[in-house]
């Protein structure tokens, strides 16, 4: 599946590359060269956070994150993964690689998904320094409401599709 997915992806790549070039050979070098710098830029961030997920895994008490977020902890460790997922600071390497380790150390899928949807929603940083910032506070509180019960019903879903 893994191989189905990167060619599939180093298809898209390709034929993206083949209308730059048709387009102009300066886009088709742009387009490499903004690529590259993005590739390099971000290769140090990810290969951080998966190294630190892995030793995350390692430290984090495997009895405690069972206990608080394991898969019998129900709607009470839904509710910790997803006031934790709010207070995440950082972007996707950041969050997911503190939901793979939550995963590695015991914790239940149901309440990793809500960790993981209630981080990309509610990421308090994000809220406080941009979005009430740039956007009416009315309108920003409204959006905060109406995605609060999302990362329950996430993983509810999860629940009830199958054992995830």
């Amino acid at each position: 599946m893994s191989l189905i997915v990167n060619l599939a992806l180093w298809g898209i790549v390709a034929a993206l590359a083949l209308i730059a070039a048709m387009r102009g050979r300066t886009l088709l070098h742009q387009g490499l060269r903004s690529g590259l710098t993005d590739f390099f830029y971000l290769l140090p961030r990810l290969t951080i956070g998966v190294v630190g997920a892995g030793y995350l895994a390692e430290v984090l008490p495997q009895e405690l994150v069972a206990a608080w977020l394991g898969p019998g902890s129900g709607a009470l460790g839904m509710a910790i993964a997803s006031v934790a997922g709010a207070l995440t600071p950082g972007g996707p390497v950041v969050g997911f690689a503190v939901g793979v380790s939550a995963l590695k150390s015991g914790a239940g899928a149901p309440q990793v998904i809500a960790y993981t949807i209630a981080w990309a929603l509610f990421a308090i940083q994000r809220l406080l320094l941009y979005e009430l910032a740039s956007m009416p506070r009315r309108v920003v509180l409204l959006r905060a409401a109406v995605s609060l019960p999302l990362p329950f019903l996430a993983a509810t879903g999860a629940l009830l599709l199958g054992r995830p």
